[in-house]
């Protein structure tokens, strides 16, 4: 059977190694100058190709189409990928919160191992090649119509990515085929990134607050509660906890959606009081914004104060009740007003896509057109951070390449 897969990143080429390996005569076609480009870019150029967890674990941490992905996480869990690539000659080391990296530090490794798996597999891979247009007939696969030539093939596999860091290449062409097919689109939106929230805070950009509880409430309910780090920027907040924030919150309306820190998560509001009680007492003499100095880092401390309405410059001895209660709230429930999540050129993933109710959970077939499957970032499905989404785009890959002969 002839087969073309369309995209050259992380479940492209896993497809397309899949797809010859089966038997199958297999083209990959790449719109860029090289191959993974987007691979390059992930782990911060190190690349967290997968979570070295159980496939239960792992499902947990899938946000959107954990239904769908349940048969394929567990037919080509995190251990296949890693037990492939590495007798595929990619040493590989697991770090802090199972993240898997290569012993390299260098992405770039990871995409070397996976063209030299489609190589050894017979795969012809043509770079520099957009395609223009999905060849069908009575809802049959006929070819791919790119810029030079039109390449009949009996099966295609689209793996053209979302829309997350357009630069590398991810412009929703493959989505936009898949419409043009019949399929429908889930909106899609930035997931795992920053959020744009109301205020100034160019005072606090730069400051990392570690051990701190982010939470997330829509309309009074608590949809989100985490421990870990967060990052002030000049635009709102970005780091670890909002990451994972962002990929609850995207899909809902942003002026509906309220967000609160705990700086101090170890003291309970009668503990902290406690505290500030004793500190304004021992240190009655001092300014607050050296009393603050004892919790929170010095400009966060006075960004906080501020927000409680109490001047930096205000002696210890004359904070009121009223005043002191208002830091505590402040310091137990830090209130922040979303505005919108930061766009797709910084976003690590893209939300939305295909949905899954259109795919063949096991082959990632299409249902509507004979021939045709999809995987990776174009389904609507995706997970939080730590290597589960290249899993997902590995895995999907894996199914899409193995399903073309069933």
């Amino acid at each position: 059977m002839k087969v073309v897969v369309v995209g050259g990143g992380a479940s492209g080429l896993m497809a397309a190694y899949a797809a010859a390996r089966g038997g199958h005569e297999v083209i990959l076609l790449e719109k860029n100058e090289k191959l993974g480009k987007k691979i390059y870019i992930t782990g911060k150029g190190r690349c967290n190709l997968t979570n070295d967890c159980l496939p239960d674990e792992f499902l947990q941490n899938v946000v959107r189409g954990e239904k769908f992905l349940r048969g394929v996480i567990y037919r080509f869990p995190p251990s296949a990928l890693m037990e492939l690539l590495e007798a595929n000659g990619l040493p590989l080391k697991t770090e802090r919160g199972n993240r898997v990296f290569p012993v390299s530090d260098h992405a770039s490794d990871v995409t070397k191992t996976l063209e030299k798996m489609c190589k050894n597999a017979g795969v012809t891979v043509k770079l520099n090649t957009e395609v223009l247009k999905i060849d069908v007939l009575h809802s049959t696969m006929r070819g791919i119509i790119t810029k030079n030539e039109e390449i009949f093939c009996d099966h295609a596999i689209l793996a053209t990515g979302g829309l997350s860091y357009p630069t590398t290449g991810s412009t929703g062409d493959g989505m936009n085929f898949a419409c043009a097919l019949g399929h429908t689109l889930t909106p899609c939106v930035p997931s795992l990134v920053g959020i744009n929230c109301a205020g100034e805070f160019s005072p606090v950009q730069g400051i990392s607050v570690k051990n701190a509880v982010l939470s997330a409430s829509d309309r009074g309910k608590i949809i989100f509660s985490e421990l870990g780090e967060l990052l002030f920027t000049h635009y709102g907040v970005s780091g670890p906890l909002v990451l994972s924030l962002s990929a609850r919150i995207n899909r809902l309306p942003p002026e509906e959606v309220r967000l609160a820190i705990d700086f101090k998560p170890a003291l309970d509001d009668e503990a902290l009081n406690a505290r500030l009680l004793r500190d304004l007492s021992e240190r009655k003499n001092e300014l607050m914004k050296s009393v603050i100095r004892g919790l929170l880092p010095a400009n966060l401390g006075i960004f906080v104060l501020r927000s409680a309405r109490i001047s930096p410059e205000k002696q210890a001895n004359s904070v009121t009740k009223e005043e002191r209660l208002r830091l505590l709230g402040a310091l137990k429930r830090f209130p922040l007003s979303p505005v919108s999540l930061r766009g797709f050129d910084e976003a690590v993933i893209t939300s939305g896509g295909i949905p899954t109710a259109e795919v063949d959970p096991k082959t990632m077939r299409s249902k509507f057109v004979s021939g045709l499957s999809f995987c990776g970032e174009m389904l609507d499905a995706d997970a939080l951070t730590g290597g589960f989404n290249l899993q997902i785009a590995f895995a999907t890959g894996f199914a899409a390449g193995e399903g073309v002969g069933r």
